[in-house]
């Protein structure tokens, strides 16, 4: 899954390269024209056009007949039957282009997140570092360490929480930079990106771990902590980050998946794909 990931970060990482010191949303409408164009190749490569084609006429032509006979209840009975028919062979015929177009969305959407989803820590603010431990380990009986590179410092000393086996660090962002703090369990060390200041847009990872299959599909930011250890993650608590708009900070995903619907709708006529 890595592998997966490394590819998919060169790629979304690549088209936005050309937008950095720009407007966020100038990179993230490059993203959504590109994804629309490649789920609009995708569905018009793996969807049966003809039947979809044949199904929107058929709910065209049905919803005529109710128009033009809504005083006959039979023809009216009929046609309404007639449209839920059209409709289910509709739904069926896009079950397929669906199933796939789900898994390259996912994988972008994943990516996306690194660079949308959450802000640098500003300098002089803090924050939390929680790392979180294999199931039946104590973080009591652990000797544990945090070091942190120069522009962090920390503010309090671990809290272990046996209950939800984790240890959680109060640090503090003392300039700008970026490099790596490191958990250590004893003599096993367990490192983790970290950035502070600069860029708003800048590629944040919030969790490295080494979980399920599903985590790594979803935080795709750093390889898996390696194996044979107590830790199972190490998670740094950023700020959320927002997209600016007529005074509004609006979300990430929801902007993506307006625009690359609407630039979808916009181009399958130029592509000639049925939708």
């Amino acid at each position: 899954m890595h592998a997966v990931n490394v590819v998919f970060g060169g790629l979304v990482g690549a088209v936005l390269w050309p937008f950095r010191g720009m407007s966020p949303w100038a990179g993230l409408v490059a993203v959504s024209l590109l994804t629309a164009l490649l789920m609009l190749e995708v569905y018009k490569l793996t969807s049966d056009q003809a039947a979809i084609r044949r199904a929107k006429d058929r709910i065209k032509a049905h919803l005529l007949e109710m128009r033009l006979y809504k005083d006959d209840m039979r023809v009216t009975l009929s046609a309404q039957a007639g449209v839920l028919k059209a409709n289910l062979a509709y739904l069926a015929a896009n079950l397929r282009p669906l199933a796939v177009m789900i898994v390259p969305l996912v994988l972008i959407l994943a990516q996306l997140s690194v660079w949308y989803d959450r802000a640098p820590l500003a300098p002089g603010r803090e924050t939390l570092v929680k790392a979180r431990f294999e199931t039946g380990v104590d973080p009591a009986s652990l000797d544990l360490a945090l070091e942190l590179p120069p522009f962090l410092e920390v503010t309090s000393p671990a809290v272990r929480i046996a209950d939800l086996g984790e240890a959680v660090w109060r640090v503090r962002a003392v300039g700008p930079g970026s490099g790596r703090l490191v958990v250590r369990a004893g003599s096993l060390a367990f490192g983790k990106a970290v950035v502070a200041g600069g860029d708003s847009r800048t590629r944040i990872s919030a969790l490295a771990s080494r979980g399920s299959f599903g985590k790594r599909v979803l935080f795709p930011g750093e390889p898996p902590l390696p194996g044979g250890g107590p830790v199972r993650s190490i998670e740094v608590l950023y700020p959320a980050a927002g997209l600016p708009a007529f005074g509004l900070n609006v979300h990430w995903l929801v902007a993506y998946l307006v625009l690359s619907i609407a630039l979808g709708f916009a181009l399958k006529g130029v592509l000639k794909v049925e939708i």
